[in-house]
Protein backbone atom coordinates (compact mmCIF):
# COMPACT_ATOMS: atom_id res chain seq x y z
CA UNK A 1 0.00 0.00 0.00
CA UNK A 2 2.49 1.98 0.03
CA UNK A 3 3.90 2.58 -3.66
CA UNK A 4 0.98 4.88 -4.29
CA UNK A 5 3.15 8.06 -4.90
CA UNK A 6 4.67 6.56 -7.57
CA UNK A 7 2.36 6.17 -10.70
CA UNK A 8 1.67 9.72 -10.07
CA UNK A 9 5.07 10.73 -9.38
CA UNK A 10 6.41 9.63 -12.75
CA UNK A 11 3.50 10.84 -14.51
CA UNK A 12 4.07 14.00 -13.51
CA UNK A 13 8.10 13.79 -13.92
CA UNK A 14 7.51 12.64 -18.06
CA UNK A 15 4.73 15.32 -18.53
CA UNK A 16 7.29 18.03 -17.44
CA UNK A 17 10.98 17.13 -18.53
CA UNK A 18 12.45 17.71 -21.82
CA UNK A 19 13.36 14.53 -23.63
CA UNK A 20 15.66 11.97 -22.18
CA UNK A 21 18.97 12.54 -24.30
CA UNK A 22 19.02 16.72 -23.81
CA UNK A 23 17.85 16.61 -20.32
CA UNK A 24 20.93 13.31 -19.79
CA UNK A 25 23.40 16.12 -20.56
CA UNK A 26 21.94 19.00 -18.50
CA UNK A 27 21.82 16.39 -15.69
CA UNK A 28 25.64 15.10 -16.26
CA UNK A 29 26.84 18.98 -15.25
CA UNK A 30 27.52 18.99 -11.44
CA UNK A 31 24.37 18.24 -9.64
CA UNK A 32 24.16 22.13 -8.38
CA UNK A 33 23.43 23.40 -11.54
CA UNK A 34 21.13 20.46 -13.29
CA UNK A 35 17.85 21.02 -14.24
CA UNK A 36 15.42 19.43 -12.03
CA UNK A 37 13.26 16.53 -12.99
CA UNK A 38 10.05 18.60 -13.00
CA UNK A 39 8.63 21.81 -10.95
CA UNK A 40 5.88 22.66 -8.94
CA UNK A 41 4.68 26.43 -8.79
CA UNK A 42 5.41 27.95 -5.34
CA UNK A 43 8.37 25.19 -4.36
CA UNK A 44 12.19 26.17 -5.62
CA UNK A 45 13.50 24.07 -8.68
CA UNK A 46 16.22 23.27 -6.43
CA UNK A 47 14.13 20.81 -4.14
CA UNK A 48 13.40 18.54 -7.46
CA UNK A 49 16.97 18.49 -8.59
CA UNK A 50 18.86 14.96 -7.94
CA UNK A 51 21.61 15.35 -5.75
CA UNK A 52 24.66 13.01 -4.78
CA UNK A 53 23.06 10.64 -2.54
CA UNK A 54 20.34 9.58 -5.43
CA UNK A 55 17.55 11.75 -4.72
CA UNK A 56 16.25 14.91 -4.56
CA UNK A 57 15.10 16.71 -1.66
CA UNK A 58 11.36 16.15 -2.79
CA UNK A 59 11.89 12.44 -3.21
CA UNK A 60 13.34 12.03 0.24
CA UNK A 61 10.77 13.76 1.45
CA UNK A 62 7.59 11.86 0.12
CA UNK A 63 10.19 8.22 1.49
CA UNK A 64 9.87 9.65 4.76
CA UNK A 65 6.54 10.50 4.79
CA UNK A 66 5.83 6.91 3.15
CA UNK A 67 7.50 5.02 5.71
CA UNK A 68 5.80 7.25 8.43
CA UNK A 69 2.27 6.21 6.60
CA UNK A 70 2.81 2.62 6.54
CA UNK A 71 4.50 2.66 9.85
CA UNK A 72 1.10 4.51 11.41
CA UNK A 73 -1.27 2.22 10.19
CA UNK A 74 0.15 -1.08 11.63
CA UNK A 75 1.38 0.26 14.97
CA UNK A 76 -1.91 1.63 15.49
CA UNK A 77 -3.17 -0.83 17.73
CA UNK A 78 -0.14 -0.93 20.01
CA UNK A 79 -0.29 2.78 20.22
CA UNK A 80 -3.78 2.79 21.50
CA UNK A 81 -3.03 -0.19 24.26
CA UNK A 82 -0.53 1.78 25.33
CA UNK A 83 -2.30 4.90 26.01
CA UNK A 84 -4.96 3.18 27.70
CA UNK A 85 -2.77 1.38 29.94
CA UNK A 86 -1.21 4.72 31.05
CA UNK A 87 -4.58 6.45 31.35
CA UNK A 88 -5.91 3.71 33.46
CA UNK A 89 -3.02 4.74 35.75
CA UNK A 90 -5.60 6.09 37.94
CA UNK A 91 -9.49 5.51 39.04
CA UNK A 92 -12.33 7.82 38.55
CA UNK A 93 -11.89 9.47 42.00
CA UNK A 94 -8.09 10.54 40.91
CA UNK A 95 -6.25 7.90 43.32
CA UNK A 96 -3.12 6.02 41.59
CA UNK A 97 -3.96 2.09 40.61
CA UNK A 98 -1.98 -0.87 40.72
CA UNK A 99 -0.04 -1.34 36.65
CA UNK A 100 -1.63 -4.73 36.73
CA UNK A 101 -5.33 -3.80 36.80
CA UNK A 102 -4.40 0.00 34.50
CA UNK A 103 -3.58 -2.81 31.74
CA UNK A 104 -6.53 -5.27 32.40
CA UNK A 105 -8.49 -2.53 32.06
CA UNK A 106 -6.93 -1.66 29.10
CA UNK A 107 -7.61 -5.25 27.96
CA UNK A 108 -10.90 -5.61 28.66
CA UNK A 109 -11.50 -2.33 26.56
CA UNK A 110 -9.89 -4.31 23.67
CA UNK A 111 -11.27 -7.44 24.23
CA UNK A 112 -15.30 -5.35 24.33
CA UNK A 113 -14.26 -3.65 21.47
CA UNK A 114 -11.19 -4.72 19.06
CA UNK A 115 -11.95 -3.24 16.06
CA UNK A 116 -12.91 0.39 17.34
CA UNK A 117 -10.42 0.45 19.70
CA UNK A 118 -7.23 -0.93 17.28
CA UNK A 119 -8.66 1.80 14.90
CA UNK A 120 -8.99 4.64 17.38
CA UNK A 121 -6.74 7.28 16.70
CA UNK A 122 -5.78 6.27 13.19
CA UNK A 123 -7.90 9.22 11.54
CA UNK A 124 -5.71 11.99 13.00
CA UNK A 125 -2.98 10.13 13.13
CA UNK A 126 -2.42 9.33 9.43
CA UNK A 127 -3.73 13.26 8.80
CA UNK A 128 -0.82 13.74 11.38
CA UNK A 129 1.78 12.08 9.69
CA UNK A 130 1.05 14.56 6.79
CA UNK A 131 0.89 17.41 8.66
CA UNK A 132 3.27 16.45 11.86
CA UNK A 133 5.68 14.64 9.42
CA UNK A 134 6.38 17.21 6.79
CA UNK A 135 6.83 20.12 9.14
CA UNK A 136 8.72 17.80 11.66
CA UNK A 137 10.74 16.18 8.35
CA UNK A 138 10.82 19.31 6.05
CA UNK A 139 12.90 21.27 8.76
CA UNK A 140 14.98 17.98 9.33
CA UNK A 141 15.62 17.21 5.99
CA UNK A 142 15.90 21.46 5.41
CA UNK A 143 18.19 22.22 7.88
CA UNK A 144 20.26 18.77 7.17
CA UNK A 145 20.74 19.78 3.14
CA UNK A 146 21.53 23.32 4.44
CA UNK A 147 24.20 21.55 6.15
CA UNK A 148 25.43 19.84 3.44
CA UNK A 149 24.40 15.92 5.26
CA UNK A 150 22.22 15.00 2.55
CA UNK A 151 19.28 12.56 3.71
CA UNK A 152 21.14 11.27 6.86
CA UNK A 153 20.08 14.21 9.11
CA UNK A 154 22.37 15.24 12.13
CA UNK A 155 22.01 15.89 15.64
CA UNK A 156 21.44 20.53 14.86
CA UNK A 157 18.93 19.24 12.47
CA UNK A 158 17.28 17.33 14.89
CA UNK A 159 17.15 19.62 17.78
CA UNK A 160 16.21 22.50 15.38
CA UNK A 161 13.09 20.23 14.18
CA UNK A 162 11.62 18.91 17.23
CA UNK A 163 11.73 22.08 18.96
CA UNK A 164 10.55 24.22 16.06
CA UNK A 165 8.00 21.79 15.07
CA UNK A 166 6.19 20.85 18.39
CA UNK A 167 3.40 23.40 17.95
CA UNK A 168 2.04 22.10 14.83
CA UNK A 169 2.35 18.60 16.05
CA UNK A 170 0.67 18.83 19.68
CA UNK A 171 -3.22 19.97 18.57
CA UNK A 172 -2.91 16.36 16.22
CA UNK A 173 -1.39 14.39 19.21
CA UNK A 174 -4.38 15.96 21.60
CA UNK A 175 -7.14 14.91 19.28
CA UNK A 176 -5.83 11.39 18.59
CA UNK A 177 -5.47 11.25 22.44
CA UNK A 178 -8.87 12.40 23.22
CA UNK A 179 -10.74 10.17 20.65
CA UNK A 180 -9.66 6.96 22.54
CA UNK A 181 -9.99 8.83 26.11
CA UNK A 182 -13.69 7.79 27.05
CA UNK A 183 -13.63 3.78 25.41
CA UNK A 184 -14.51 2.58 28.77
CA UNK A 185 -17.56 5.04 29.90
CA UNK A 186 -18.51 5.13 26.36
CA UNK A 187 -16.87 2.53 24.33
CA UNK A 188 -16.78 4.60 21.33
CA UNK A 189 -14.34 6.55 19.74
CA UNK A 190 -15.06 10.37 20.60
CA UNK A 191 -15.66 12.49 17.26
CA UNK A 192 -13.42 14.44 16.01
CA UNK A 193 -15.64 17.28 15.60
CA UNK A 194 -16.68 16.92 19.26
CA UNK A 195 -13.31 17.37 20.08
CA UNK A 196 -12.72 20.56 18.03
CA UNK A 197 -16.06 22.16 19.44
CA UNK A 198 -15.51 21.75 23.19
CA UNK A 199 -11.45 23.19 22.45
CA UNK A 200 -13.20 26.17 20.36
CA UNK A 201 -15.27 27.08 23.23
CA UNK A 202 -11.47 27.73 25.31
CA UNK A 203 -9.94 29.64 22.52
CA UNK A 204 -8.55 25.96 21.08
CA UNK A 205 -5.80 26.87 24.02
CA UNK A 206 -6.56 22.62 25.27
CA UNK A 207 -5.23 21.98 22.25
CA UNK A 208 -1.81 22.75 23.06
CA UNK A 209 -1.82 21.16 26.24
CA UNK A 210 1.40 19.06 26.72
CA UNK A 211 3.36 20.75 24.22
CA UNK A 212 6.07 20.96 26.40
CA UNK A 213 6.78 17.45 26.82
CA UNK A 214 6.45 17.15 23.76
CA UNK A 215 9.41 18.80 22.64
CA UNK A 216 11.05 16.90 24.65
CA UNK A 217 9.74 13.69 23.33
CA UNK A 218 10.10 14.92 19.82
CA UNK A 219 14.03 16.05 20.47
CA UNK A 220 14.85 12.13 22.04
CA UNK A 221 13.00 10.43 19.02
CA UNK A 222 14.90 12.35 16.23
CA UNK A 223 18.16 11.71 18.07
CA UNK A 224 18.07 8.63 18.71
CA UNK A 225 15.21 7.40 15.88
CA UNK A 226 16.12 9.22 13.07
CA UNK A 227 19.60 10.14 13.57
CA UNK A 228 20.71 7.30 16.06
CA UNK A 229 19.18 4.40 14.05
CA UNK A 230 20.49 4.54 11.31
CA UNK A 231 24.16 5.04 12.18
CA UNK A 232 23.74 2.07 14.48
CA UNK A 233 22.54 0.01 11.31
CA UNK A 234 25.14 1.11 8.94
CA UNK A 235 27.63 -0.14 11.28
CA UNK A 236 25.71 -3.79 12.57
CA UNK A 237 25.25 -4.39 8.84
CA UNK A 238 29.56 -3.64 7.96
CA UNK A 239 29.49 -5.84 11.30
CA UNK A 240 26.80 -8.46 10.68
CA UNK A 241 25.57 -8.18 7.36
CA UNK A 242 29.54 -8.82 6.11
CA UNK A 243 29.90 -11.36 8.20
CA UNK A 244 26.78 -13.27 7.86
CA UNK A 245 24.17 -13.44 5.62
CA UNK A 246 21.84 -11.01 7.44
CA UNK A 247 19.90 -8.43 4.69
CA UNK A 248 19.01 -4.70 6.23
CA UNK A 249 15.50 -5.96 6.81
CA UNK A 250 17.33 -7.94 9.96
CA UNK A 251 20.41 -5.97 10.60
CA UNK A 252 17.70 -2.28 10.81
CA UNK A 253 15.48 -4.66 13.31
CA UNK A 254 18.92 -5.45 15.46
CA UNK A 255 19.17 -1.60 15.25
CA UNK A 256 16.25 -1.05 16.17
CA UNK A 257 16.00 -3.29 19.07
CA UNK A 258 19.65 -1.67 20.49
CA UNK A 259 17.88 1.56 20.28
CA UNK A 260 14.74 1.33 21.21
CA UNK A 261 15.02 0.27 25.12
CA UNK A 262 17.16 3.68 25.51
CA UNK A 263 14.48 5.54 23.52
CA UNK A 264 11.56 4.53 25.58
CA UNK A 265 13.30 4.70 28.95
CA UNK A 266 13.80 8.68 28.03
CA UNK A 267 10.31 9.16 26.66
CA UNK A 268 8.34 7.02 28.66
CA UNK A 269 8.30 9.61 31.74
CA UNK A 270 7.51 12.17 29.08
CA UNK A 271 4.71 10.16 26.91
CA UNK A 272 2.71 10.03 30.50
CA UNK A 273 3.01 13.88 31.35
CA UNK A 274 1.39 14.00 27.70
CA UNK A 275 -1.06 11.49 28.34
CA UNK A 276 -1.88 13.41 31.81
CA UNK A 277 -2.32 16.29 30.23
CA UNK A 278 -3.92 15.61 27.41
CA UNK A 279 -6.48 12.76 27.90
CA UNK A 280 -8.14 15.53 31.05
CA UNK A 281 -11.40 16.20 29.69
CA UNK A 282 -11.26 19.36 27.84
CA UNK A 283 -13.46 21.45 29.43
CA UNK A 284 -12.19 20.73 32.87
CA UNK A 285 -9.05 22.30 34.67
CA UNK A 286 -6.04 21.84 31.97
CA UNK A 287 -2.89 20.31 33.82
CA UNK A 288 0.14 22.19 34.11
CA UNK A 289 3.90 20.51 33.69
CA UNK A 290 4.39 20.83 37.07
CA UNK A 291 0.70 19.26 38.31
CA UNK A 292 1.25 16.63 35.86
CA UNK A 293 4.96 15.86 37.63
CA UNK A 294 3.44 16.16 40.89
CA UNK A 295 0.62 12.90 39.73
CA UNK A 296 3.68 10.69 38.78
CA UNK A 297 5.09 11.34 41.77
CA UNK A 298 2.53 9.99 43.76
CA UNK A 299 2.29 6.91 41.41
CA UNK A 300 5.99 6.40 42.30
CA UNK A 301 5.52 6.56 45.90
CA UNK A 302 2.24 4.64 45.79
CA UNK A 303 4.31 1.87 43.05
CA UNK A 304 7.68 2.24 43.13
CA UNK A 305 9.31 2.38 39.22
CA UNK A 306 6.27 0.35 38.22
CA UNK A 307 4.04 3.69 38.60
CA UNK A 308 6.51 5.61 36.66
CA UNK A 309 7.40 3.09 34.16
CA UNK A 310 3.93 2.27 33.42
CA UNK A 311 2.98 1.14 29.63
CA UNK A 312 7.20 0.44 29.81
CA UNK A 313 7.26 -3.36 28.21
CA UNK A 314 4.83 -2.22 25.60
CA UNK A 315 6.46 1.15 24.49
CA UNK A 316 9.75 -0.96 23.95
CA UNK A 317 7.85 -3.34 21.40
CA UNK A 318 6.10 -0.98 20.07
CA UNK A 319 9.13 1.01 19.71
CA UNK A 320 11.11 -1.44 17.93
CA UNK A 321 8.20 -2.69 15.27
CA UNK A 322 7.62 1.37 14.61
CA UNK A 323 11.50 1.94 13.79
CA UNK A 324 11.76 -1.00 11.42
CA UNK A 325 8.07 -0.43 9.71
CA UNK A 326 9.02 3.32 9.36
CA UNK A 327 13.17 2.34 7.90
CA UNK A 328 11.94 -0.99 5.84
CA UNK A 329 8.78 1.95 4.39
CA UNK A 330 11.16 4.16 3.58
CA UNK A 331 13.87 2.18 2.02
CA UNK A 332 11.07 0.99 -0.03
CA UNK A 333 10.66 3.98 -1.47
CA UNK A 334 13.84 5.59 -1.91
CA UNK A 335 15.10 2.29 -3.99
CA UNK A 336 12.01 2.67 -6.11
CA UNK A 337 12.56 6.33 -6.70
CA UNK A 338 16.76 5.90 -7.24
CA UNK A 339 15.98 3.14 -9.96
CA UNK A 340 13.12 5.41 -11.69
CA UNK A 341 16.02 8.35 -11.10
CA UNK A 342 18.76 6.29 -13.15
CA UNK A 343 16.24 4.45 -15.76
CA UNK A 344 15.45 8.37 -16.55
CA UNK A 345 19.17 9.54 -16.35
CA UNK A 346 18.20 11.55 -13.61
CA UNK A 347 21.65 11.02 -11.87
CA UNK A 348 24.11 13.68 -11.05
CA UNK A 349 27.47 12.90 -13.11
CA UNK A 350 29.53 12.28 -9.80
CA UNK A 351 27.16 9.85 -8.04
CA UNK A 352 28.26 7.02 -10.28
CA UNK A 353 31.13 5.85 -8.08
CA UNK A 354 28.53 5.08 -5.41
Amino acid sequence: ENHHHHPDQTKHATTTTTTAPQFFSTMATTSSSSKPAFSVPGFSDEFFVVKKSGLSQAQALTAYLGGSAFQTVMDNPVTAYRQLVQQYAKDAAGNPVDPKVASNEAKAVFRAHPVSASLSGVGPRLVGVGFKRIPKFGILLGFSFFLGEGENPGFAAATAASILSAPFINPIRMIEKQQRAYFKQTGAVKPITEIIKESAAARFAPLFRGTIPLMGHSLASALLGLVGQPRLQKYIQKELGDKTSMGRAATGLVASAVVSPIYVVVTNPLSRLEVIMQTNSIGGKSYTVASAVKEMVTDMTAFGLRGIFRGQGIGIFKAVISLTLFHEGRHFMQDQFKSYNERHGYMPAQSTEK
